[in-house]
């Protein structure tokens, strides 16, 4: 996932403590290699002044923009926005990254009296009237502009986010804007803190190894050290973290508590107890379809996908529904498949979803002579990172080198310095990949600096990836399993977008490109994960050293379709959930339980399968930036799974005219261009849906 970072934010005043400091470093320049934040030096007292500081002078340059007394141009107006705000980016960036990804107490505080703040701060700038007619007057007079592709694209994009940050509206709606925009802000953070809480608060302990009965030495192990972590010496616990929870659900024999550990996942935010998710998600969705109606949109989706490639929320539901007829009719086929295996077993009950890993796992070794356990040793995490950093040398000609003497946020962060082949400076990697209680679930990418070009000079992006993957052990390295292999270097591929990007301004730099174009450059990478070519260089046992055996690779690829039915079916489901939430007219107060049954029921959703995200857990649609475009990874999978057949027809996974194309005309161009003309650049054609079904074995 990418994670998109606030644009700006906001003052200290009202934050309690620690806003008095003769010294600051985050207002200070740094001095560490390539200009990265001096983590260790950095207090978490600095941020509130540093965002006093640089919120005024941020205005200050609003204000020379919006008073000047010269004729608007591109150059005084449009640029000048986009250079505007630095200070205040660098230490917004630097916040928010840090309370996803090592969080406390103190910097959640911050961030819920921030959020409104930041709500005003950016309406004071896109309802500044002086500074809209400048923008309007340039965007006007665009035709007779001597403009390149870029700046055309900056030029749109910020008469777009005037528009549709209210300037057009009358005062008193304007108004009724900013409270709307103040009151989601907050109830966004709300509903992120509260799922993170209820991630940590739960831990099934288990005290009688009876109940580990089925489980693999080596989730034991961990188990046991998390035991020891949470003061239960001698005893075992699961958590709701993925690298527990799965591998608990895929072979713990004991039915009741695989139900009791799913339970608790699909429960989170919905308690009825201070963490409960139900009333904020009402309030969510009601003030976003306010927002929109105030701004003239049908509804939130329509509001959204303006800026998207979809464009209308019918033609999400048109994708969508082409993929579920056959992906719920295989899901079918496989709950079938498991409750055949049940009853031969003598198993005596109904295939329920805390069933769905245990049973799939039974089959899987039974039809592919295939599970988890045989690949894990060879997904050694070191070497996997080893072999997507290879893939992207091979076809990129980059290089990656552990920088040991760059500061670094955590102890588990490595950092590495990115080059062309010629020694030249791309920039900096940090990566991040195990579980803490401090880190919010999940993977994603982000930026702690955007690639852009000042008066010349090549400002080089620095860039994060962060996951939850298997911890190493006492006894073991960290051995991953296929899902999170994918995950890697699907995260990846968002990094290389942010390093590869080359662009003059911020504003269409890197990621900064439509939601369902985003996911593009990240699922493309997965392709290479599991290719014979791709595991023969990096899949070697952890203790022998031995690579991984052709026979296992065989299994591998026969077994690449297995479960497609569950994983695509789960997977829109949440996506139908998204959609129906945002492109529906509905009621201040909604019943959200009933309204997550109502759209379950509508597509026909069997009961063995639950969708991937139950509402009050939904972080993505609401505390993230993908309310309605959690559809994007599918729309972006059929852009992959076609962009990768490029590759594939020269009968060279690492050709170098195509990958060099994909650099040049995908990664390179940022959001310089419509994402659909940048994808028909680098192909020759708009994609078909015909390689996404073949590749899930849905055609």
């Amino acid at each position: 996932m990418n994670r998109p970072l606030f644009l700006s934010a906001i003052l200290c005043a009202l934050l309690a403590g620690g806003c008095q400091s003769s010294s600051n470093l985050l207002l200070e320049e740094w001095s560490t290699p390539y200009e990265v934040p001096p983590f260790a030096d950095i207090k978490t007292q600095y941020y509130a002044p540093a965002f006093e500081e640089g919120m005024k002078f941020h205005r200050e340059e609003i204000h020379s923009i919006a008073e000047s007394t010269n004729p608007p141009t591109f150059a005084n107006t449009i640029e000048a926005l986009d250079r505007s705000g630095g200070q205040l980016t660098r230490v917004t960036n630097l916040f928010f990254s840090m309370n996803s990804a090592l969080t406390n107490d103190e910097m959640q505080r911050i961030a819920r009296e921030l959020a409104p703040r930041l709500s005003m701060h950016n309406d004071e700038i896109y309802l500044n009237d002086k500074l809209f007619r400048r923008v309007k007057a340039v965007y006007d007079a665009r035709g007779g502009l001597d403009l390149n592709q870029e700046q055309q694209m900056v030029l749109t994009k910020t008469y777009r986010r005037f528009t549709r940050g209210g300037a057009l509206l009358e005062p008193g709606k304007k108004e009724q804007l900013k409270k709307i925009n103040e009151e989601l802000s907050l109830y966004q953070v709300k509903f992120g803190e509260h799922v993170l809480a209820e991630n940590n608060a739960f831990a099934l302990v288990i005290d009688d190894s009876a109940g580990l009965a089925g489980l693999p030495q080596s989730v034991v192990a961990a188990a046991a050290e998390a035991a020891a972590e949470r003061n239960h010496p001698g005893k075992w616990v699961f958590t709701l973290h993925k690298p527990s929870m799965i591998p608990f659900l895929q072979y713990a024999e004991n039915r009741g508590l695989r139900e009791k550990i799913y339970k608790a996942y699909l429960n989170r935010g919905n308690n009825n107890d201070t963490l409960d998710n139900k009333d904020l998600i009402s309030r969510i969705v009601s003030l976003r379809a306010q927002r929109a109606a105030l701004l003239g949109y049908a509804t939130h989706a329509h509001y959204v996908l303006e800026e998207n490639m979809a464009k209308e929320p019918s033609k999400v539901y048109e994708l969508l529904h082409k993929l579920w007829v056959p992906a719920i009719k295989r899901a079918k086929v496989e709950a079938a498949d498991m409750q055949r295996l049940i009853d031969r077993a003598n198993g005596g009950h109904k295939l329920a979803p805390w069933d769905w890993w245990y049973y799939a796992e039974k089959v899987k070794k039974e039809r592919y002579d295939l599970d988890e356990q045989m690949l894990r040793p060879y997904f050694e995490m070191d070497r996997v990172r080893e072999a997507v950093f290879t893939v992207a040398s091979r076809l990129f000609n980059i290089s990656f080198a552990e920088r040991k003497e760059i500061p670094k946020y955590h102890e588990d962060v490595k950092v590495f310095e990115v080059r062309e082949s010629n020694g030249d400076h791309i920039g900096v990697l940090y990566v991040d990949y195990f579980p803490r209680a401090s880190k919010e679930g999940g993977a994603w990418m982000g930026n702690l600096r955007q690639e852009s070009r000042v008066a010349g000079k090549k400002i080089t992006p620095v860039v994060f990836n962060v996951g939850n993957f298997t911890r190493p052990t006492s006894e073991l390295p960290s051995l991953l399993s296929m899902d999170e292999v994918e995950t890697l270097f699907h995260e990846f591929g968002h990094a290389l977008h942010g390093l590869l990007t080359d662009c003059t301004y911020e504003t269409v730099s890197g990621t900064n490109v439509a939601t369902d174009f985003v996911e593009l450059p990240s699922q493309i990478m997965e392709n290479w994960a599991f290719e014979p070519e791709v595991l023969r260089m990096y899949a070697r046992h952890y203790k022998t050293g031995e690579a991984i055996p052709d026979e296992l690779i065989e299994k591998i690829h026969r077994s690449r379709q297995f479960n497609q039915g569950f994983e695509t079916t789960e997977y829109l489901a949440a996506s139908f959930l998204d959609m129906d939430w945002h492109s529906t007219p509905l009621p201040d107060r909604i019943d959200v339980l009933e309204f997550d049954s109502t759209s379950m029921a509508r597509i026909g959703l069997i009961q063995e399968i639950v969708s991937r995200y139950q509402s009050p857990y939904f972080n993505h649609i609401f505390a993230g930036g993908y309310s309605a475009g959690y559809y994007s990874y599918i729309w972006a999978e059929v852009l992959d799974a076609d962009a990768f057949r490029a590759f594939k027809e020269t009968g060279n996974l690492f050709d170098p005219g195509v990958a060099k194309a994909f650099r040049e005309r995908i990664l390179a161009r940022g959001g310089s261009e419509e994402g659909m003309t940048l994808y028909k650049r680098f192909r020759g054609k708009e994609p078909g849906i015909e390689p996404l079904l073949e590749r899930r074995g849905l055609k």
